[in-house]
């Protein structure tokens, strides 16, 4: 693990870090903010994946996570959304390959080398970050925004036991059923689409649901509201009677100033989980 940066902020460290990954086969960056606490005893861990097109900068630098995440005494780890270097495959689309990673474990050419993102945060990244850093992992959370959403949201209902709660901004809900799925989950699992269910938050609550709290915000005026499909999993929610709370918020869109406004909510939401032991 190499070192890029590290810098003082609200009492605490934002490092950014690269590393050779063995699921992805290159190098990864990724940001860690870690606690003032985490100088003397191992801290809860909170997952923020982002969207299309992010890579781990945008919502170290864009979502006012930190300042919350200090208050609680919980690190946070920012992973890239990707492979990335010049032997990985892309796509001219920014909705496929770098930056699109879509947090699954691609098994088709020419994606299958390094589009292996689930392994990559489920495991590789996890067992690094517990061997170099004073993380408690047997407190973790998970949260993310629209691809990220729907990463997060996918990987807390398969993993059971993994995380303590999951939140997500304007997650794609249904991705089997939108034009931000169907593209990505085809091209990187093939046509077979019993594979793709796994990898959708509405066909995973109605199969699996998620043993402990749920939090889930998107804007009204969200641009991509139609793609993101929020009405579905609020049904698979009602259908299976799964605690959750889920809120559409009157005016805002897909940004990161949506995301930075309810930023704290999340947080302290985590927070209740984490530490509720």
């Amino acid at each position: 693990m190499q070192i890029v940066s590290e810098n003082r902020a609200f009492g605490g460290t934002q490092g950014v870090y690269t590393h050779q990954s063995h699921s992805t086969h290159c190098e990864m960056t990724f940001g860690l903010f870690l606690p003032e606490e985490a100088q003397h005893t191992p801290v809860p861990v909170l997952w923020y994946l982002s969207g299309l097109t992010c890579t781990h900068e945008n919502a170290m630098v864009k979502a006012g996570a930190q300042q919350w995440a200090s208050e609680q005494g919980i690190a946070l780890v920012f992973p890239d959304t990707s492979p990335r270097g010049d032997d990985v495959a892309d796509d001219d689309g920014y909705d496929l390959g770098k930056g699109a990673g879509f947090y699954v474990n691609a098994t088709q050419k020419p994606w299958v080398p390094h589009y292996q993102m689930w392994d990559y945060i489920t495991e590789d990244l996890p067992s690094m970050l517990q061997e170099e850093f004073a993380l408690d992992m047997s407190r973790q959370s998970i949260m993310g925004h629209s691809m990220g959403g729907h990463g997060a949201l996918t990987m807390a209902m398969g993993l059971p036991g993994r995380f303590k709660s999951v939140s997500a901004f304007a997650p794609i809900c249904n991705p089997t059923a939108s034009d931000w799925g169907r593209k990505q989950l085809s091209a990187y699992l093939g046509d077979y689409e019993a594979a793709w269910a796994r990898h959708d938050a509405t066909l995973m609550m109605q199969s699996a649901g998620f043993d402990g709290p749920v939090l889930v915000d998107t804007g009204t005026n969200d641009q991509f509201i139609d793609l993101l499909k929020p009405e579905a999993l609020a049904a698979a929610v009602a259908e299976r009677r799964q605690e959750a709370t889920l809120r559409l918020q009157k005016g805002y869109d897909h940004s990161y100033f949506f995301v930075s406004t309810f930023m704290e909510e999340h947080v302290a939401f985590h927070a209740e989980a984490l530490y509720a032991d």
